[in-house]
């Protein structure tokens, strides 16, 4: 009998370690889909003179946004069913603002993977897809500030789907959303987070890409590293999650000399994730630092470190990954201050 019970309790072992070993085979596989090449690809479309800076409710811009929905749609991956269709308007009139530029009506666009288990729980991954257009006959095409963010959406949504039609779906419900606006004054998020198409209670936490395909200059020797911003600042779950889930897939540098709370710089305040802070949603902001070509014409698709881009969109995915899946959602336990 005690033979028979170490010989079950040996197999229940061996059976546990095989669902975990799996689990993380899953995990790699789909992380794996993440690639230089495909990022490139669109980036090239995304950024290129034919989208003309993509400032906000122009025409660039418009056309940039068609060809995000085209490839959702080329992978199976539709608009949320609680929405009318891929785009949110934001109303000029909403954007206004004392001395800034008066700007077209414009469209956040949403895409939608809904969860298996807890659908009714929303996890957010956000980038904006607009930038500042052209001056002065100059095309600002913005291939990192937020081209970068944004077509790593795109590889990330794919992968999930993959996921999903091979069977290992996410537990919670995704959206991805692409806001509009940030550069005059993160209006796409704001927007949002004020007409939320899911409840606000039920959004489990932002993770914002802007800005992850180059290195700043206090990383030239050495690009693998990417800051991380706010992770700890609402929910100390979601810090450790990040942690665990770089170490365990990427082994990125996570660089948290941002988050402090006396930076100059104050980047925490300054993309689309403060407009959840702001509701008590805990957030991830991921970041590459600024470089000598932001928010300049030379913010072009040849800049690019497209292996680097990879590297930290399987980040942002292996976290997503382990929010959508795990048993609960991050615990909110700071008050974001």
């Amino acid at each position: 009998m005690n033979k028979l019970l170490l010989l079950s309790l040996s197999c229940l072992a061996i059976s546990c370690g095989s669902t975990n070993t799996k689990n993380k085979d899953y995990v790699s596989k789909y992380m794996n889909t993440i690639t230089a090449d495909d990022l490139k690809t669109h980036l090239y479309i995304v950024a290129s003179d034919e989208m003309q800076g993509r400032n906000t409710g122009e025409e660039g811009q418009k056309k940039a946004g068609k060809y995000l929905i085209s490839q959702y749609k080329a992978n199976d991956i539709s608009y949320p069913k609680a929405a009318e269709g891929w785009y949110q308007t934001v109303p000029s009139e909403f954007m206004r603002r004392p001395f800034s530029p008066k700007l077209n009506d414009s469209e956040n666009i949403w895409a939608f993977i809904e969860g298996t288990e807890k659908p009714e729980e929303i996890l957010i991954i956000s980038a904006h897809y607009d930038h500042v257009g052209m001056k002065n006959g100059e095309i600002y095409n913005g291939a990192d500030d937020d081209g970068s963010g944004t077509v790593a959406l795109l590889e990330i949504a794919q992968a999930f789907m993959k996921a999903k039609k091979e069977g290992h779906g996410p537990k919670r419900s995704i959206l991805f959303l692409h806001v509009t606006g940030e550069e005059h004054g993160l209006h796409g998020s704001r927007y949002y987070s004020e007409h939320p198409l899911f409840p606000i209670a039920n959004t489990i936490t932002d993770l914002n890409i802007d800005m992850i395909g180059r290195r700043d200059d206090d990383h030239k020797e050495d690009g693998n590293y990417v800051y991380v911003i706010g992770s700890d600042r609402l929910s100390t779950d979601l810090h450790n999650i990040n942690e665990e889930a770089n170490k365990k897939y990427v082994n990125l540098q996570l660089d948290y000399r941002y988050n402090e709370r006396n930076d100059p710089n104050q980047f925490y305040y300054r993309s689309d994730h403060y407009n959840f802070a702001k509701k008590g949603i805990p957030i991830i902001f991921y970041f590459n630092g600024v470089h000598a070509d932001y928010h300049q014409p030379t913010d072009t698709p040849d800049k690019i470190e497209y292996d680097l881009l990879a590297k930290r969109a399987q980040l942002a995915f292996v976290t997503a990954w382990e929010l959508a899946n795990r048993d609960e959602r991050p615990v909110v336990d700071k008050d974001g201050k």
